[in-house]
């Protein structure tokens, strides 16, 4: 299937949930992705089967952190959401009559399957707290200065 927005919408909605560290309506998360709220649901629900998120009804409710910031990883976010490898393969076999078809397969998996193991292990090293971290630092940067 290959890698898609949800991530960056799952990993935009666990940073704002971590930032305020208080209950966000879909709507509220929305807003900031300027993105449908119906969109937003759909990858947080996905993120609560993950045991990422959790969510209240009713007046006051909405969608808090499950687990600390410092515990969820950005592979945690991707896996919640996204489905299959993240490099796609070939739709169908390739033509066993063409030397390079023959063979483009297995050298294409051996290749990919690397790769995706080395994003693994990135977005692993990346946690939702480190991203909080880096949000409020880059908002003090772009604060205009008083004088």
């Amino acid at each position: 299937m290959g890698l898609s927005s949800r991530s960056a919408v799952a990993i935009h909605a666990l940073t704002m949930l971590a930032r305020w560290d208080r209950s966000l309506t879909s709507a509220e998360i929305a807003e900031s992705l300027a993105s449908n709220p119906v969109l937003v649901r759909r990858i947080l629900g996905s993120l609560r089967d993950a045991g990422l998120v959790s969510s209240t009804e009713g007046r006051g409710g909405g969608w808090s952190l499950a687990r600390g910031a410092r515990e969820i990883t950005l592979y945690d976010a991707y896996t919640a959401v996204e489905a299959g490898p993240i490099l796609s393969r070939h739709a169908h076999p390739p033509s066993d009559a063409c030397e390079v078809g023959r063979h483009m397969q297995n050298l294409l998996e051996t290749e990919f399957r690397d790769a995706e193991q080395v994003m693994q292990e990135r977005l692993g090293r990346t946690t939702i707290a480190h991203l909080v971290q880096q949000v409020l630092a880059a908002e003090r940067g772009a604060a205009p200065a008083n004088h």
